[in-house]
């Protein structure tokens, strides 16, 4: 079998974003470069790092193959320079394998690794808004997906997932668990929490999603799990969580003074994007009616926002909230059938004073308060095999997975149980560990462990 379909047999989606079906990404034709995301863009999660140290020879194999599949010219692994052990890994595995990928080394910025950033930092091109790295020539792919490739070459399905737990744990920890895993069994294998009352985050302090105790607990493992965050109850995160829509527009409409820090320091504004945060502050304060301003084009690119959370947890001196009143914005605009079109005859160019304005990681760390735990040294990896799974059946871009089994079957570990809907867009999804379907719904999959 090719590699192409045994990425699709597999199951492997994009593991360092939104989850999209890596075989479809694959197969819009040559490129010229292939770049590998090692930067791990949110502050406290260390996966991508623990891969890149002790599993690098299969992230460098699927690389290549991926590079001749793709004919790449180019393929770099992009990682920070603050990461020396990763590259001292990297380069030994490079040096003995003789291979051509090179790595690309950055400066340790956030959010360095949005992947229309890293493209403009390893090849100079500016992605144009709305449009993906293809557009420039670039495929764009995590080094934890480039892990699963190479065990999809192996007749290895995406069964099990590497993520990283930490914060408010007794035991920060990289863990190594089948998909559908509760949340509360992984907070559990990082020593439990250390207070009995505790906020989590799904994902990174700046993009992850929110989420209270009683949400965490009906949260499980999936493809595109990237680390769970145990955060004090009164943490800054979590305070700013529980700020409502309407106060959130009072407070944007009465307290904004259009310093325009938010744009300057917009990632997406200083590649080139039209994005201006303080222009769409500025036209949300004087209406009174959001359906009104919606066919204006400063709010439209809204559309273009990365949610990276510099605006609001970075630059805004009036801890005003430009990333939530962005994506309010984008549900508006996608209610009223509005789609962004870029103007087809712009030039995009890197705004001159980027390189000022980049923020070092630490400080994007300091400001919303996780600090404490931004040097632990984490390289410990736990494994565990929970006694049932859950496993949803949309953890990708596109249509869930269809379920193939019933009730009362009995399945094998990496056996496929939900396929890709005729026509659609999606992914396979295996049975993560061995035992009885004990419920399927057309939300998840149930299985209890034999024995």
């Amino acid at each position: 079998m090719d590699l192409l379909n045994c990425i699709k047999e597999a199951g492997i989606v994009g593991c360092g974003g939104a989850g999209f079906p890596t075989h479809v990404k694959y197969g819009g034709g040559p490129v010229e470069y292939l770049i590998i995301n090692g930067a791990e863009c949110e502050p406290l999660l260390r996966t991508d790092r623990y891969i890149m140290k002790h599993l690098g020879e299969k992230v460098v194999w699927a690389a290549e193959a991926v590079s001749e599949l793709l004919g790449a010219k180019e393929c770099r692994i992009a990682l920070k320079k603050s990461y020396t052990e990763e590259i001292k890994a990297l380069e030994s595995v490079l040096e003995h394998r003789k291979s051509k990928v090179r790595l690309a080394k950055m400066d340790s910025f956030y959010p360095a690794g949005d992947e229309q950033t890293m493209v403009c930092e390893v090849t100079g091109r500016t992605v144009p808004p709305s449009g993906i790295p293809l557009d420039v020539g670039c495929v764009v792919s995590n080094v934890a997906t480039m892990l699963g490739i190479s065990d999809a070459a192996e007749g290895k399905p995406f069964t099990d997932k590497y993520l990283t737990v930490t914060g408010e744990v007794k035991k920060p920890t990289v863990l190594h668990v089948p998909v559908g895993t509760s949340f509360d069994e992984c907070i559990a294998l990082a020593g439990g929490a250390k207070s009995k009352k505790y906020f989590v985050v799904s994902g990174g302090p700046m993009m992850g999603r929110r989420l209270t105790m009683d949400q965490a607990s009906a949260e499980v493992v999936t493809k595109t799990t990237s680390g769970i965050i145990v955060l004090p109850e009164n943490s800054p995160i979590a305070q700013k969580s529980v700020i409502s829509i309407q106060h959130m527009l009072n407070r944007a409409r009465s307290a904004c003074i259009q310093c325009s820090y938010c744009t300057q320091m917009c990632p997406r504004h200083l590649i080139g994007h039209p994005l201006q945060p303080h222009k769409i502050m500025r036209k949300l304060s004087v209406s009174g009616d959001i359906t009104s301003i919606l066919t204006d084009k400063d709010i439209q690119n809204a559309a273009i926002c990365c949610e990276c959370g510099i605006c609001e947890d970075y630059a805004c001196p009036m801890g005003l909230q430009p990333k939530r009143v962005n994506q309010m914005l984008k549900g508006a605009l996608r209610d009223a059938g509005i789609r962004y079109e870029r103007d087809k005859d712009a030039v995009y160019r890197v705004v001159p004073e980027r390189e000022g304005r980049k923020i070092p990681a630490s400080r994007v760390a300091a400001r919303v308060g996780v600090l404490p735990w931004y040097d632990l040294k984490i390289d410990d990896c736990a494994e565990f095999l929970p006694t049932h799974v859950e496993i949803p059946l949309r953890m990708h871009i596109g249509a869930p997975s269809e379920p193939i089994v019933s009730v009362g079957d009995k399945v094998e570990k990496g056996q496929l149980i939900a396929g890709i809907r005729e026509g659609a867009m999606g992914a396979n999804i295996h049975a993560s560990i061995s035992g009885k379907v004990i419920s399927v719904t057309g939300e998840r999959i149930i299985i209890e462990r034999a024995g």
